[in-house]
């Protein structure tokens, strides 16, 4: 499991990039951050995911897990690595 990338949610469809970048760089350097966006209504969808420099980084950065950003309690949790799970269950060979 990669302990410097981390998933968080609940986030106010106004919080920008930019707000989750200064917020969170007090854990550390920030290597990689998107903010999920809906390709149709071009709005965020309250969550994202952010990849820090070290693992070290990462931990301290579940600290904000429950720490209030723009109105909002935010759900903050090491990101689950979803690569190779789609049809490597129950597929033929």
């Amino acid at each position: 499991m990669n302990l410097s990338k981390i998933y968080v949610g609940n986030l106010s469809y106004n919080t920008t990039e930019d707000q989750l970048r200064d917020y969170f760089s007090q854990f550390g350097n920030i290597e990689d951050l998107k903010l999920i966006i809906d390709f149709q209504t071009g709005r965020s969808k309250g969550f994202g995911f952010i990849t820090f420099s070290s693992s070290e980084e990462g931990k301290n950065a579940l600290e904000a897990n429950g720490a209030e950003l723009d109105g909002r309690k935010l759900n903050v949790n090491t990101a689950k690595d979803n690569r190779g799970s789609r049809g490597e269950r129950g597929g033929r060979h």
